[in-house]
């Protein structure tokens, strides 16, 4: 078992940045994909950025060129910097984590961007 937190999140006004953390409560090293999806009020979970062992990337067409994803093997952390925030980035972020067996998740930080 892991548990995964999430830090970083709050009100930011449109054009901003937020940077938001993910600490995992053991060794993150297991995990083929660590990443972030989001949830706004009314929509389905969709994936935000995902990042593997060796470092490849994913981020979802409608974030790309905008957010950053990296990880530190050593501090077991996940994070995501955000920059160039607009109204519909606002939704609930959760930390993501997958071992090639089942996913674990994280309880969520709600980011909601808003002058």
């Amino acid at each position: 078992q892991v548990q995964l937190v999430e830090s970083g999140g709050g009100l930011v006004q449109p054009g901003g940045s937020l940077k938001l953390s993910c600490a995992a409560s053991k060794s993150i090293s297991s995990f083929n994909i660590m990443g972030w999806y989001r949830q706004a009020p009314g929509i389905q979970r969709e994936s935000v950025a995902q990042i593997t062992t060796g470092g490849d990337t994913y981020y979802a067409d409608s974030v790309k060129g905008r957010f950053t994803i990296s990880r530190d093997n050593a501090k077991n952390t996940v994070n995501l910097q955000m920059n160039t925030l607009n109204s519909a980035d606002t939704a609930v972020y959760y930390c993501y984590a997958h071992n090639g067996y089942r996913d674990f998740w994280g309880q969520g930080t709600q980011v909601t961007v808003s002058s």
